[in-house]
This record gives structure tokens, sequence and C-alpha cells, in this order.
């Protein structure tokens, strides 16, 4: 089982390509987006790819990445030992859940639309695609890094709701973890820590890399990667302003919006990011989500109250005084999905983690 749960996570190491490239460690290796001189035509001036930020003292490893890819996939974290950090960010659901609000511990189905319960989360969970690049983290941006963030669910009841000095605790007691953890960390005498758990799965989350998409191929020189609809939608998305917020190539920025996004009924007084900060005009801004790999991750926005791509188009261009035709939100719509989806590097699912838990199981869904 050992071995299978470890020919798991090497498969993952490989199609994140983590640990490939020519020259140097190699270990921050992301393609940048530059491979051809003759760019097709831009609404925006040309923006490569940029290089992931990676901290100093949290590098990229084999090791690490599959001791993170087990963390995020074993329900031993949580009070009911049936969630895992998969629950609200799976593989199947563009890294969310399908969910308007999350269902943490307690919650009864598999992850997914059909899944119910009494602990939910405040917000809709978020993707973690490209979340090397978001800096501050969660809708508020409470946590400076990936690394802090991994304490979030901890802290919180109806996530995983458990103390986190426990888990270590568990871990530390199982021997394939405790290698585990030496192989990742081997200047550490003691390496099962909270410190190494949220390095490690911090870790694992920086490989969920989006940055091969139709988009990026059409700038590297291959015009023919987006159709006429996709194209139309890509200069709208420019013409709106819309990508003053979505900037390229990340379609991505640290700005907090107020969007005026229909509340959910359960949570009506959320004040986003003035909770982190008690700056009044902060009150009601929430981060603003990338466009990339949308497809599969709605219900949309903080709230979670906005079904498809669609109504969150006509609706964003709304709030700016804009009344869309259909034909123009199909576009938009089309470039978004057709142009900047990306899941060649979507991590691969253990079929068993060392506590001998069971993996949280995902409903069935149709693709689109």
């Amino acid at each position: 089982m050992q071995r299978s749960r470890a020919l798991f996570a090497s498969a993952l190491w490989l199609l994140s390509g983590a640990v490939t490239g020519c020259g140097g460690s190699g270990d921050r290796s992301v393609d940048d987006g530059t491979g051809s001189a003759a760019t097709p035509p831009l609404p925006w001036a040309f923006v490569p790819f940029p290089e992931m930020p990676v901290p100093a003292d949290n590098p990229i490893t084999k090791a690490k990445t599959e001791l993170g890819l087990l963390l995020f996939y074993d329900p031993i974290v949580s009070t009911d030992r049936e969630v895992a950090c998969v629950t609200c960010h799976s593989e199947l659901w563009g890294m969310s859940d399908g969910l308007p609000l999350s269902v943490g511990v307690d919650g009864v189905g598999p992850v997914g639309t059909g899944r119910e319960g009494p602990n939910k989360t405040r917000r809709n969970s978020p993707t973690l695609w490209n979340s090397a690049w978001r800096g501050p983290v969660f809708w508020d941006g409470r946590a400076e890094t990936l690394e802090e963030q991994v304490l979030g669910p901890f802290e919180t009841p109806e996530e995983l709701g458990r103390n986190v000095d426990e888990v270590v605790a568990d871990l530390a007691g199982i021997p394939e973890y405790r290698d585990l953890f030496s192989a990742a960390f081997p200047d550490d005498a003691e390496p099962v820590t909270v410190i190494n758990l949220q390095k490690a799965v911090a870790t694992f989350e920086r490989t969920l890399v989006s940055n091969r998409a139709a988009y990026d191929n059409y700038v590297r020189g291959d015009e023919g990667a987006l159709g006429e609809e996709a194209v139309r939608g890509m200069y709208l998305l420019d013409e709106l302003g819309c990508v003053s917020c979505h900037v390229p190539p990340l379609f991505d920025s640290p700005l907090y919006e107020d969007r005026r996004v229909p509340a959910h009924p359960d949570v009506p007084d959320d004040l986003g990011r003035f909770e982190a900060t008690s700056i009044d005009e902060d009150r009601t801004r929430f981060r603003v989500p990338s466009l990339r790999n949308l497809r599969e991750s709605a219900p949309y926005f903080h709230t979670g109250t906005v079904e498809t791509l669609e109504e969150a188009i006509a609706h964003e261009a709304g709030v700016d005084g804009r009344t869309l035709t259909e034909d123009e939100v199909r576009a938009i719509a089309k470039f978004i999905v057709a142009g900047l989806n990306d899941e060649t590097k979507k991590p691969v699912r253990p079929l068993a983690v060392p506590s001998g838990l069971q993996v949280p199981l995902d409903g069935f869904r149709i693709p689109r």
C-alpha cells in the first residue's frame, strides 16, 4: 500500500513539472509563456507568464510535494475523520466543491453539489489554481501566505475544526508519515511539526499551476489556438475594462472590490476585507478572483449565489452600467471557458493515505 501511494504521488510530481527545467535547480520552473517572437494581435500589451514566487525558507522539492499531497487528501486532519482539504477543494470541481457554501465536518454525502450538513462555511470555496501567485489569500486576504492559510481550516469549527497540535501528534504516531516527514525535511531532528505540515501542504498547493491554456498557446504564436468567437470575447473583455482587475496573463490581481454581489441568505452581514483590516473603506470588499479555470468552479463570487458564468458576466457588466447582448455574453464566456482553461497539472488523487482512513469521495458529475 505504501508503494501504491508513492507511485501516485510520483505521478503527481511528474505531471506538475515542478522539478523540470534546464540549468539551475529546476525546483521553481514554470513555463513563462514566451515561445514566439510573432505574438498574434492582442487587445493589451503582451506580458509573459511570471516566475513563481517561492519562499526562501520553503523551496519546492519532490519529497515535500508528495507529503503535501497525502496530507491534503487525508481526513486525519478533521474532527470527524471524514473531511479533508479536498472536501472543499476537489480536482473534480475546479479545486473548489460546486457548492454555494462549503459543507465541512459532520456533512452527509460525497464532495460536490449533493453534499449537505449542519456545518457550512460563510463563503464560497475559492479555487486553489495558481494560488502560488495570489499573495494574501482567502476572500478577505487575512492570510499573508499559503503557509499561513493552511492553518485557517483547523481554526474554523465548521471546516476541519481540529486542534492542529493534536493532528501533528497523530501524524507522528504513524510510521509512514514519520518517514515521509523525514524525507521532506531531512535537516530537522524532529521533522513532524506544525510548521512542516504547513510547508508541505503549501508546497503541494504551489504545484496547482494553470499556464498552458489556449490563450497561452495563442500568445506563443499559435493564432489558431483561439477561435473567432473567443478572440471577440477577449477584445470585449478589454473594451469593458475587465482587465483592469483581471490582469493578463494571470487574469488576476491583488485588488479587493465591492461588486454588489447578492448576499447569501445564510450570511447577510459579511463585511469582507474589513474583517481582516478594520479599515472602513474595506467594508464589503472582496478579493478579485482569477478568470483562469473558472469553467469547473461554479457557483461564483464569494457568496456562491451566481450559478452560471454567463450570469456572472452579465452581472459584472451591469455593475459598470453596461447591458450586454446575449452574443456578447456568449463571446466573453467562450474566451474564458475555451481560452483560459488548463487542467494539465490537475493532481492525481491517491487511492489510500497513511492514516488508513477513507479518502473522501466525489459525487458524480458530467464534465462541461
